[in-house]
């Protein structure tokens, strides 16, 4: 069996989070000794497509023509589409009907969580669809000694008296940025640094004014390398993530892996897995997140880190291998029933 993982436009899309799970896809694979392809040339057993540009949805078509197994990996739904780009919330209908297009073409649909699967099984989708997490290299988060000297040195504007809070994203609302410098206007006692980058000219207009503000608490770091994150995760007080809208929000499984103590907005995508105090804090909003913060800087809330880990072992990539092996064997079955079908 080879798989052929189709992701179009990979080069531009390498720093988001679809970059990242396709990535632990590759990963996955090999773990799990199973022959894949990344050229459109090679033959191939079973399409996975990851990606639902034009092009995307055309390779797909013809490989449907030509009797390939499809697996379509639903990264993205309208809801997380909104609060997003420029414009993206009056094209979110057209989005969903775009999505359910390129979807349909799959014989079995993957989707990170849960939550994203309920959501696809109300678009009206017939076809299997199973939960499988994008997964964590776990080889690749281990710990860093003397992780907050490092830090300090890599941004020598702190000192080790600061508490430094840190977030990661690209500059959406829907990640929760405007709540994110809010807090830093709330509490200028604590340090905030936020990591991603998204070029201004795709944004709002409150969002290209939120990332202008200019406090002495507030630094926006852009777009840094996975290594730095990890440092950043290990080296900073705490992480959160108020973000309003996943498919299922790598970065928390980062902060897990590390064993970072952080807080996640309480929303449906983190329900069953993330569980508030005790492998995480959850904020309903804006004043829980201020009220938790607070409480951190004080020193009075448990350390959570060590049951943190656990949701990380849980996504190890030899795990999602696996997972991803079954899915393919159901695919190739699915396809040929219908070819068997289709001979009668």
């Amino acid at each position: 069996m080879r798989i052929l993982l189709y992701s179009e436009h990979l080069d531009q899309i390498k720093k988001s989070g679809l970059g990242k799970a396709i990535k632990h896809q590759m990963k996955a694979l090999e773990l799990a000794g199973i022959n894949y392809t990344l050229s459109s040339k090679d033959d191939y057993d079973v399409l996975h497509i990851n990606t639902y540009f034009p092009q995307s949805y055309q390779f797909a078509k013809q490989a449907k023509a030509k009797g390939k197994a499809i697996v379509y990996h639903a990264h993205s739904t309208e809801e997380d589409f909104r609060n997003s780009f420029r414009f993206s919330n009056m094209m979110a209908p057209y989005f969903k009907k775009w999505l359910i297009k390129c979807y349909q073409l799959g014989d079995v649909l993957v989707t990170p969580t849960n939550y994203s699967k309920e959501l696809l099984e109300n678009y009206g989708f017939k076809q299997p669809i199973h939960a499988i997490s994008n997964g964590i290299d776990l080889t690749q988060f281990t710990h860093i000694p003397n992780a907050q000297e490092k830090f300090l040195q890599k941004y020598p504007q702190y000192t080790n008296e600061d508490f430094i809070v840190m977030g990661i994203g690209l500059y959406l609302e829907r990640k929760g940025i405007l709540d994110f410098v809010q807090l830093a206007k709330d509490l200028p006692e604590v340090q905030f640094i936020w990591f991603g980058y998204t070029n201004p000219k795709m944004v709002p207009p409150k969002i290209e004014e939120a990332i202008q503000t200019q406090l002495p608490n507030l630094y926006f770091a852009g777009y840094v390398d996975n290594v730095i994150i990890q440092l950043a995760l290990q080296g900073t007080d705490w992480y959160i993530f108020p973000t309003y809208e996943e498919t299922e929000g790598i970065p928390a499984i980062e902060a897990a892996a590390v064993g970072a103590n952080f807080i996640v907005r309480d929303i449906p995508v983190f329900d069953h897995w993330l569980i508030d105090r005790v492998n995480v804090y959850k904020a309903k909003d804006y004043n829980d997140f201020k009220h938790l913060i607070i409480q951190a800087y004080q020193k009075v809330l448990p350390n959570l880190s060590d049951a943190a880990y656990q949701v990380a072992n849980e996504r190890s990539l030899e795990r999602i291998g696996q997972q991803l092996g079954d899915v393919y064997q159901q695919a190739l079955k699915i396809n040929q029933q219908k070819k068997n079908h289709t001979k009668i």
